[in-house]
């Protein structure tokens, strides 16, 4: 394992009323931490809350801890307590809808046309925190990563200045 420095703090909320009462029965929050550090960032266990549970509050503590990103997975269909979107879309000051819509895009064509049942929100709070909401399913985890694999850098390279060389005039 190398000594890189890190690049600051990211977030994984797990929304699973399953899960919630049998950590073990998460499979998709340990794959955003994993993914998440193999990109250099600082990410604690994965936090795991019910779903219609206390969704924006948690997500909230991330912020207030400064994360650099904050990844959320489920409660993102159709059922009662599928409400992670109407959670966290009062955080972000700034949406990002092109990185849902290209999200659902690959799950239609991978999951079929389930994947327009999927609900999501993307974008920055406080002016300096990526938040993503994953489908809670495997392939939709594996769609946002690798939909957040093409732009995360980017993005946080405007939000930070990392690495970033302002675009000169012509």
């Amino acid at each position: 394992m190398t000594s890189e420095p890190t690049r600051g703090r990211a977030g994984v909320v797990v929304v699973s009323t399953q899960a919630s009462t049998d950590p073990t029965l998460d499979r998709t929050g340990p794959v955003i931490a994993a993914w998440l550090r193999e990109r250099g960032f600082t990410v604690a266990e994965p936090t795991i809350v019910p779903d219609g549970g206390p969704i924006a509050e948690t997500v909230s503590v991330e912020l207030l801890a400064d994360a650099k990103v904050v990844v959320t997975t489920g409660g993102t269909g159709v059922t009662p307590t599928d409400r992670t979107p109407e959670a966290v879309a009062p955080l972000i000051d700034l949406e990002l809808p092109g990185i849902t819509e290209e999200i659902r895009r690959r799950g239609l064509a991978g999951a079929g046309p389930t994947a327009l049942l999927t609900r999501g929100v993307a974008g920055i709070a406080g002016g300096r925190t990526v938040v993503v909401t994953l489908p809670g399913s495997r392939g939709g985890v594996a769609d946002g990563l690798a939909v957040l694999d093409g732009v995360l850098d980017h993005v946080l390279a405007q939000l930070h200045g990392e690495g970033h060389a302002p675009r000169s005039a012509s």
